[in-house]
């Protein structure tokens, strides 16, 4: 009793004390150990999150990367494809003045053509007519009684434009097979003469009557 009495008083502490204050230090050191769990924790949590934000940022920048490299890639075929256009511009105006020279050319032989099948046309039509009037008077040659005239000139108003009318006659001689002369035929020749596009056309026919 002496002894724990002086050891009191050297560390003028009371037992009761002592015991409260082992029991705040336990509590601080478990309160300290809770303290330090959780820091280790929220650490954890901001070094997971961290990690996630940085697979983000990577990804983001994979992604990125990714777009621009098409976008190169887009930017460079553009680019082929504008140098192959202005490469080949200077041929473009050489082919479309080829083009027009052979339209032209083509245009021409058509207008040509077209410009023959209507004077054919019109040939034809005036030919037609001329044969009707020749065959007109040929029919009234012939059906008249009497000599016909030896020369005769008349003008026929077709209705698209004038056709001259020249009639020859002149007696013709003629021989059978034993030799017998014939008299009264007479040969006429019938000659009609227009003008058709600044062109002068005829047209002839001869037959024989006979007149006594």
């Amino acid at each position: 009793m002496r002894r724990a009495r002086t050891h009191l008083a050297i560390d003028g502490v009371p037992e009761h004390r002592l015991l409260s204050l082992c029991a705040k230090q336990a509590c601080s050191l478990f309160s300290f150990s809770r303290l330090k769990a959780r820091w280790a924790h929220r650490q954890a949590c901001l070094c997971s999150g961290w990690r996630a934000v940085q697979h983000r940022l990577s990804s983001l920048c994979a992604k990125q990367a990714c777009s621009l490299f098409r976008f190169s890639r887009l930017k460079a075929r553009w680019a082929h494809r504008q140098a192959c256009l202005c490469s080949r511009s200077a041929f473009a105006l050489y082919e479309v003045l080829l083009g027009l020279l052979i339209f032209a050319i083509g245009i021409i032989a058509l207008g040509r053509a077209v410009n023959n099948c209507v004077n054919a046309s019109a040939l034809s039509t005036d030919d037609a007519r001329v044969r009707e009037i020749l065959a007109n008077r040929m029919v009234e040659i012939e059906t008249t009684p009497g000599q016909p005239d030896k020369a005769k000139q008349s003008k026929i108003d077709t209705g698209f434009g004038i056709v001259k009318l020249v009639q020859k006659a002149a007696p013709q001689e003629m021989k059978e097979e034993d030799g017998t002369e014939l008299t009264g035929i007479i040969r006429v020749t019938l000659t009609a003469n227009w003008t058709r596009g600044g062109a002068d056309q005829s047209k002839a026919i001869a037959f024989y009557v006979y007149r006594l």
